[in-house]
């Protein structure tokens, strides 16, 4: 007697398998990507309109928003590439300094671009540091961070002693002017054919030439270079076989090094390359942004590199969006202060989106917290004619911590982020 076996009832098979719920999360990357800079636009034109601060998407401010994400995104960008191999550096700010002063004693010896390599190989002997602390000594990750971040200006400080006080121009604090230029380039026809258009101030059709005018317009080739960093980076990390391997160790050290993954070579790799990039943002603040180094001169821009890094969830696309913003804000209190008012009525409107969201989603205590934001918002909007200048200048940091207070439901760090790592013993 052959025995065969009968089938399962309907009712107890596995249901099949679906895609994504609804047309939104069916959408390819690149589609959903310009719908929300689409919208996003379109909620600035509109707050635009309502405000009268027309410097909202003028192309001045749109420049000055590239320019200043330039070394915001460097800084993020080496936060990923540490954070990718497991190793917390909280010292950026630090490689930030020492890209500074070597960019700038680059610059003033050699010329900007030498003084920009220069920068990127202060950065990298932060990133060493670092990288001996965490990796081979297994020093705690913070306290190596907190080291680099005293270190790196102590370093500097040093420095501009023996290179800069016999100098006519320099002082303890400060390296002479830097002599060259780093060339800038206009897309030809673009900015004058499209500023006429961003004069007249139309709803919507003005702000898209502003922006395009601010992309467009005297743009270095420094943050070209940046920008192309930024995409070799992307397509390293998840393109290449040293990305997946740097990828893996940041998830299980251990698993991959039963594969055969040299993890302490590819650890030394992540953290000196985080270092690098942290040293061209630090050099293209002192040779770009400005003529010199000042001390002081990164004004924490390494630790808002962290928080763009986290905003981006430890991506490079999502790390150039939070740049953006971040530089956004930062140029809006530079060029058109008069405007940051109006960013109360922006928070408003996008607090009511997020709440119907929120709604639709039957997430009702949320939904709850964010209405009761948007109105605090709008009542700021209503009652504040003009922010004082001290005010204005902390613009910046306040989206820092609102960004990172709403953002943070939907991280997913590096499973071995922080954690101790000792080849050969797997537990």
């Amino acid at each position: 007697m052959t025995l065969t076996a009968s089938p399962a009832p309907a009712e107890q098979l596995p249901p099949p398998a679906t895609g994504p719920v609804g047309r939104w999360p069916g959408l390819p990357a690149w589609q959903r990507t310009v719908v929300v800079v689409v919208g996003a636009l379109a909620v600035m034109s509109l707050v635009r309109v309502i405000s009268g601060a027309n410097g909202l998407t003028s192309q001045g401010t749109i420049g000055a928003a590239l320019r200043l994400a330039v070394p915001i995104g460097m800084a993020g960008l080496g936060g990923i590439f540490a954070e990718r191999v497991g190793i917390v550096n909280i010292g950026l700010e630090g490689m930030m300094v020492l890209g500074t002063w070597f960019g700038a004693y680059g610059a003033y010896e050699f010329g900007p671009w030498w003084g920009l390599l220069l920068g990127v190989a202060g950065g990298a002997l932060g990133g060493l540091l670092h990288a001996i602390a965490t990796v081979t000594f297994n020093v705690d990750h913070i306290i190596s961070g907190v080291a680099i971040n005293i270190v790196g200006p102590g370093l500097a400080r040093f420095l501009s002693v023996i290179a800069y006080d016999a100098e006519s121009g320099g002082s303890a604090t400060q390296s002479p002017r830097r002599s060259g230029e780093i060339a800038d380039i206009t897309v030809p026809g673009i900015s004058s054919g499209l500023k006429s258009l961003e004069d007249r101030h139309w709803f919507f059709v003005s702000d898209v030439a502003g922006v395009v005018r601010g992309l467009t317009t005297s743009v270095s080739l420094a943050t070209i270079a940046a920008a192309v960093i930024l995409v070799a980076a992307s397509f390293l990390l998840w393109r290449t076989r040293f990305g997946l391997r740097l990828r893996a160790i940041g998830e299980n050290p251990y698993s991959a090094e039963s594969l055969g993954v040299p993890v302490l070579r590819i650890k030394y790799g992540g953290v000196v390359l985080s270092g690098m990039c942290a040293g061209f943002g630090g050099a293209f603040l002192s040779i770009v942004l400005a003529s010199i180094y000042r001390e002081g001169q990164t004004g924490g821009k390494g630790f808002i590199g962290l928080a763009t890094m986290i905003f981006g969830n430890w991506r490079p696309g999502g790390l150039a969006a939070g740049a953006l913003l971040f530089g956004y804000s930062d140029g809006l209190q530079l060029r058109a202060s008069s405007a940051v008012p109006a960013l109360f009525l922006l928070a408003a409107i996008l607090c009511a989106l997020v709440a119907a969201v929120d709604v639709a989603r039957k997430r009702f205590v949320a939904a709850s917290i964010v209405s009761a934001a948007g109105a605090m918002f709008l009542i700021g909007y209503l009652t504040v004619d003009e922010l004082a200048d001290s005010l204005s200048y902390l613009t910046p940091y306040v989206v820092t911590l609102v960004v990172l207070a709403t953002s943070s439901q939907r991280l997913r760090p590096p499973a071995a982020e922080g954690q101790p790592y000792r080849r050969g013993e797997a537990h």
